[in-house]
């Protein structure tokens, strides 16, 4: 049997999307003051994009939970609250 790799692992997971409440809400005029941007880098899943227009987008949709960006952050530039109860990511693998 072929090892699975890291993309199918997390193929596996479930995500319940919150809609109407993102657990994690960033604060673009603190990004923009962010001149090494290490979310872009440091988050597992990518969910960090430097738009063209200088602004930060992130897609919670996809997040692991797993509170990086909140370390990482130089500027306090985003509000990071676990996703309310029944939502979330569920770990199906591993």
């Amino acid at each position: 049997m072929k090892p699975m790799s890291v993309e199918e692992k997390l193929g596996q997971n479930k995500f319940v999307v919150d809609e109407g409440n993102p657990h994690i809400v960033l604060d673009q005029e603190k990004c923009k003051t962010c001149d090494p941007r290490p979310c872009i880098k440091a988050c597992p899943a990518s969910l960090y994009k430097l738009e063209d227009n200088g602004e930060m987008s992130f897609d919670f949709a996809g997040c692991l939970e797993c509170g990086t960006c909140r370390v990482v952050c130089p500027n306090g530039a985003l509000t990071w609250n676990h996703p309310r109860p029944t939502f979330g990511i569920f770990y199906r693998y591993g």
